[in-house]
This record gives structure tokens, sequence and C-alpha cells, in this order.
């Protein structure tokens, strides 16, 4: 069985978009975008601890309205767990709702920070010490919450092929 909802975790410059649309056409799902994204080009990335709580809420909103209405598998392009890491990098801290928040994806996928990272003008941790915290972190976060997990890594259409492996594998444990 394909579960419900599978969420792309890790660092920014990863390829979590690029897999998304290839893990929804795949699997015959439909993918929910990085509201932080849309957040960050609108307004900019001066974020505020509000303004992440507030790209966290209405992620979370708009995967509770998209389990309702559209093709599963429910691809995640981010959620609130990534918003959390997101908090730790910029503040070294986070709001207590991110730690209250339980509305986990069933399966989540870490991608690696194996491909070079891209200034595209919202991403802000470039510089490989950078990346290599935001990683740990973002292990860290999908450890300590006990959510099912595996590693993303490879370029190009190997690293899509790994998130299909992946996720067949997280079938076959159900």
């Amino acid at each position: 069985m394909i579960p419900r909802t599978i969420c792309l975790h890790g660092p920014e410059s990863t390829g979590k978009t690029t897999v998304a649309a290839r893990l929804a056409e795949a699997l015959g799902g439909t993918v929910l975008d990085e509201y932080g994204r849309e957040y960050a080009e609108a307004r900019g990335t001066d974020f505020t601890m509000r303004d992440l709580v507030e790209i966290a809420k209405t992620h979370d909103a708009g995967t509770r309205m998209m389990l309702e209405t559209a093709p599963l598998p429910l691809i995640l392009d981010t959620d609130p767990l990534m918003t959390a890491v997101w908090a730790d990098m910029l503040f070294g801290t986070r709001d207590p709702w991110f730690d209250a928040w339980q509305g986990m994806a069933d399966v989540y996928l870490l991608f690696d920070i194996d491909l070079p990272w891209v200034a595209d003008g919202t991403r802000l941790f470039g510089t490989a010490e950078a990346r290599r915290r935001f990683f740990d972190l973002s292990r860290a976060e999908l450890e300590r919450r006990g959510v099912r997990w595996t590693m993303v890594r490879g370029q190009g259409d190997a690293r899509a092929a790994a998130a299909l492996t992946a996720i067949e594998a997280f079938k076959q444990q159900v």
C-alpha cells in the first residue's frame, strides 16, 4: 500500500521540488508545493519567528484540505517539521507551536546534501558548514519525532529512482 502522505525533507537545494513532481507523476498523486518559497518570493527572506509559524500553519491547512480533495498520495514539498528546522537554523530556537504540531506525514524522505547548492534569491544557507548543520538538524528532527524516514541520494534520474525505491520499501513494511 502506498503511503497517503509522503514528505520530502531536508535542506535547501537538494532536489525536493524536482523529485516531488516526478513522484506525483510516477505514483498518480498530487504535489503540495512548498508554501515557504511562495511566502519568501512575495515578502522576502528576512523572516521572524511569527513568519515561520504562519508559513507552517498555512502549509498544514493546505495539507489537510488536499487530503480531502486531491488524488493520493499527497507529495509534500516540505512540512512544519522542516519549518521548525528553519527556526532552529535562523534563531537557535523555535516557537512552541512546532513541537505541539502532530500532523506528521506517513513517510519522510530525507534528501542528502550531495547536490551542489544553487542560489536562487530565496535560499540562505549555501556554505558547506551551513549545509551540513542544516542537514544534521533535519535528520535530528526526524529522529526526535520518531517518524518513518529514509535517505535519498544521487544525481539526476538516480535521485528520483532512489525516492521511488524508498517508497516501495515502505510499502513492503506495511
